[in-house]
């Protein structure tokens, strides 16, 4: 496979998954926050519909395990998680049957390794704005995945400037 020019990182949520737009040669980065509607709607008539586009959806169900409890939850808590959990990953499978059913390059993406100072080891707006150039002023932890995932797809270094 030949590099693409564009690179569709999508973190998926059943309320608004992130979703950003990596193109490759100028290191550009657009993020966005949208529902499965407006996703699939950008996807078919966005960047998706360009040739040289792929799309990378973090699979999180790919993982062995996906336990998000603590030993503190309670029944009820636990429940709730698993809900939670179980609609992302049903959002995202159903982002990669869209993307197979109208024929575009998807690839489904292990969740990257959690070594980040953000909360539960994720990656902070600081952070990530030290390696992407450019990197939008405002964000949420949907679309920082959503840049980080791209990002790493294009093989592009991820290093921190030590303070």
């Amino acid at each position: 496979m030949r590099k693409p020019e564009y690179i569709i990182g999508i973190d998926p949520d059943c309320d608004k998954s992130g979703f950003a737009w990596l193109e490759v040669k100028s290191r550009a980065v657009r993020l966005y926050s949208l529902t499965f509607p407006e996703l699939i709607d950008k996807l078919l008539h966005g960047r998706g519909s360009i040739p040289s586009t792929i799309v990378v959806v973090e699979a999180g169900w790919l993982s062995e395990s996906n336990w998000h409890i603590t030993r503190w939850d309670n029944a009820r808590l636990a429940a709730a998680k698993g809900n939670a959990v179980g609609r992302n990953h049903e959002t995202g499978r159903k982002i990669v049957e869209m993307c197979r059913h109208h024929n575009l390059d998807v690839y489904e993406q292990r969740p990257l390794r959690k070594c980040w100072k953000g909360k539960d080891g994720k990656i902070s707006h600081q952070e990530i704005s030290q390696f992407i150039p450019n990197f939008p002023n405002r964000s949420n932890q949907e679309t920082r995945d959503a840049a980080l995932i791209a990002w790493n797809w294009a093989g592009f270094p991820i290093r921190m400037k030590i303070k």
